[in-house]
Parts: structure tokens; sequence; C-alpha cells
């Protein structure tokens, strides 16, 4: 079971080259010291370089609790899209704190309250005191580590940017699994959280033991073993589900549009999930795209390739509730359909462009529909808003999210990461379209429910093979 299908909250593109601490050596991990002290590397904070220094002599020698907070504050400085008053870290550590003592029934937190004066030393001096503060007041409440979780969280939150985030280890390696596929035990699910309701909604994947078991898109989640999913993240259903291969789950669950309720037994076992599925029907090679992880050019490639050999007539490609991955798979992906050019230009702080160009590997596949709704975000975007821009496809749908910004990941010591927002982008034609989306070249509006995906009721995949026929006959 994988939590893949992250709508709004989740929207990603990530830089998968900037897969390094903020004070990054060499590969991370690659020494058993996860700070990277062991040797004297090449020490890169934003683009400043100090050659032969290790991590240690950077920071101090000191509690590796604070330095991850130094570490967060120098590379939000340094790496976030666009400045950042010192105040709203301070801030933020100082509401997460206060709040989540709160949560732990503590009766008016003693969190020290300090306003930031812009001056470097003094702000970081500030953070690390508070969290320090807290820490020794309150140390039988919760365990250190997890203050400085959340003291973390709250600094990046305080930017009030929900894509600058701290990720925990359980977080960064279910990202990773996310975003390369990894392969785990569990039932074989995506799983969504409905944004009105917060209900648990599933949609199985074919082949795996929920679908088997009797799941069907839709259904919601009520409970795990007994246990309630009410105000429950992504991330805890999705450690309750998985198990031991070949041990049980019960699931209660809810069926899509009816007040039924029923208790499924579900047998655990190693689950690989692919990120397209793909069919030739009617003549019309349809791929549905998950994900952009880092298999799924390949897999796009062969599915579409397989349909030329098939001499099919059209090519769908269904990026409908697809909330993006990596950057690198969505310039990929658009260099299938695009033979040059540039696919994608990201811009950081300082105004310096990135771009990104075609990869030199289109397939030649026409004619070409791309389906999008709202929940079509991030790096599905940078592959819609490409060949809206070239024109060698038609997008069909309803507007798309709005997320044309990029986020880069940096580890930490406790082996979880940050998640920053280190840039924007446009499209080929210079299009910024964050907070407002890609109007498709043909609107077809249905009511957003993923059981209607692929089925006689989903007016826009009709629509799609509609353009599709019409090409082919003229």
């Amino acid at each position: 079971m994988t939590a893949r299908i992250r709508l709004l909250s989740a929207a990603l593109v990530v830089l998968a080259a900037a897969l390094g601490g903020a004070a990054y050596a060499g590969r991370a991990g690659a020494s058993a010291d996860p700070l990277g002290t062991a040797a004297a590397p090449t020490v890169v904070i934003g683009d400043r370089k100090v050659i032969g220094l290790d991590l240690s002599t950077l920071l101090g020698r000191g509690d590796p609790q604070h330095q991850m907070i130094v570490l967060a504050y120098e590379q939000v400085e340094h790496a976030y899209y666009k400045p950042v008053a010192d105040n709203l870290l301070v801030t933020g550590e100082h509401t997460a704190l206060v709040k989540f003592l709160q949560s732990k029934k503590v009766a008016s937190p003693q969190v020290p309250q300090s306003t930031a004066t812009g001056e470097r030393s003094r702000d970081l001096a500030i953070l690390e005191n508070t969290l320090a503060s807290v820490q020794q007041r309150y140390a039988s409440v919760a365990p250190r580590d997890t203050y400085t979780q959340v003291a973390l969280t709250g600094m990046l939150n305080g930017l009030g940017d929900p894509y600058t985030t701290y990720l925990s280890p359980q977080e960064i390696s279910g990202l990773d699994e996310q975003l390369h596929g990894g392969d785990f035990g569990g039932i074989g699910v995506y799983i969504v959280q409905d944004a009105k309701t917060g209900a648990v909604l599933v949609d199985p994947i074919d082949g795996n033991p929920a679908i088997k078991a009797g799941i069907r898109a839709g259904d919601a989640i009520l409970a795990v073993d007994g246990k309630s999913t009410s105000g429950q993240k992504l991330d805890t259903v999705e450690r309750e589900i998985r198990g031991p291969n070949g041990s049980t789950v019960a699931l209660t669950i809810k069926r899509h549009a009816t007040s039924a309720t029923t208790t499924v037994h579900v047998m655990r076992a190693q689950i690989r999930v692919p990120s397209i599925r793909a069919k030739v029907e009617d003549g019309i090679e349809y791929v549905r795209l998950s994900d952009f992880g880092s298999n799924s050019a390949q897999e796009v490639r062969q599915a579409f390739l397989d349909g030329k050999r098939r001499n099919v007539r059209g090519y769908i490609l269904d990026l409908r509730y697809n909330g993006g991955g990596l950057l690198d798979a969505a310039v990929d992906i658009s260099s299938l359909f695009i033979p040059q050019g540039t696919i994608v230009a990201t811009i950081d702080r300082a105004g310096n462009r990135d771009v990104r160009s075609a990869t030199g590997n289109a397939i030649g596949a026409k004619p070409l529909v791309v389906l999008v709704n709202r929940y079509t975000a991030s790096a599905s975007e940078i592959t819609a808003g490409a060949v809206q821009d070239y024109g060698v496809g038609t997008l069909v749908g309803e507007k798309t999210f709005g997320k044309g910004v990029v986020q880069s990941l940096y580890n930490l010591p406790d082996k979880g990461a940050l998640k920053i927002t280190t840039a924007r982008y446009v499209t080929p034609k210079g299009r910024d379209i964050h907070h407002k989306g890609i109007q498709p070249d043909v609107t077809v509006t249905q009511r957003v429910d993923l059981p209607i995906i692929d089925t006689p009721a989903d007016k826009q995949l009709t629509a799609a093979k509609q353009i599709i026929a019409k090409d082919a006959s003229s």
C-alpha cells in the first residue's frame, strides 16, 4: 500500500540533483557517519564552496539536534526561491512548539518569545535557544528529537509555503519509494484524502491483493484492524495497513456511492507499484500516469511504442489526479512528443534561468490527447504546458491545479530532509502558471470522482477518443 497520490498538499516537482545535505559532501549516506565528518570534503552551502573543511568544523561540534536548526536556517537563507524575513522562521518555531505542548495537555506552555533582529548570528541564536529551553523545561513530555522536528516544521511553516517543509525519516522514505517505485509489503492500493470530508479513499492496483479481495475504486477506509481512520494522516493510515508479507489486515470500508459498510480481510504481499496503467482499446493507446517517478519516462515510452507497433490510430496520456514528481521525468516524458526546443525553464531567487531542453528522444506519437483536471499539478503541468505550447497535442478536461514552483531535497543528520522551494518555472512560451493553472484546449467538465475514470461515464475520455477519431478520418 502506498500514498503515492498526494493531491494538493503533496503536489511536487523535485530537482533530483538536489538530493543532498544542506551542507553536502560527496554522496549523502556514503559514509557510516551521517554528518559526513569522517573525511575532509568539499562543503557546499548555496553557491559558496569551502574546500577541505569538514562538517563538524563548519557547524561546531555541538548537539546534532541544534545542528539541524543551523542547517535549516542556512539552507532557507541561501536556497529559498525568494528573500526571507528571519522573523517568519522565529515566529513559526515558537507557534509550533506552543501548539505541540498544548496538544500534550501542557497548560500555558512556557516557550521563550523573541523578535528577530535581522542579524544572522543573533537570529540563529534565538532559534537555538528557544528549542533548547523547551527541550530542557519539558524533557518529560517528549523526546528531544521530537521537539527538534516540531521546531523545524514550525520554522518552515512560518514561510507560508505549503511545499516547503520538514520531512521525517519515515516521510522521506515514503517519498523516495513514491518517486523511485519501491518494493514493499502491503495490499496494493493508491490512497487519497478527500479535501472536504477527510475520508480516506482507495484506488486499487490491478493484480494486487486489495482488488482480489473485492476492494473497489472510491471505497472509503473507515478503520484499519478496528482503529478508526477519522482524523488520521495518510502516512499514519499507510503504516497501519502495511505489515509482514503473508499477514492479514482487516479493513472496514464504506462502499462507493452507498451507505453500506463491510469488513474486508486482505493478505499482505510484496507490492511493486508501476507508475502507469496502459492498454490499447478501440485502436487507441491509453496511458494513465499516476506520478512522475524515476521509471515513468521509460514506462510511458514503452507503452506508446507498443501502440506504434500495433498501428494504433491515436494516443491518450491521462494526467488527471497526477500530483507531480521528478522534474527530470517531466522533461523526459515531454521529450517523447517534442523533438527539440525548451521544455521548461526554472528561475531561482537571483533570477538565474536553468533551461531544460528536449532530449531528442521523440517517438512521433500522433495524434495525441492529454487529459487534465483540477488535480493535475506540478510536473504534470510542465508536460501539459509544453505539449500545449508546441501544439503537438490537444489538452482536454478542466483547468489544472496551478503549481509553478520547484522543490529541492536536502538530507539532515536524523535521516529526515528539508523540502524547500528553490525556484519557480515557466513553460516554453514563458507562461508562469503558479496559482493560475493551464486552461485546456477543449473544456469538458465532469464531477471529480475517481471511479468514473476510464468508464462509460468518463465524458473527458470520451471527448478525447472523439478528437482522435475525427483526426484519423480527416
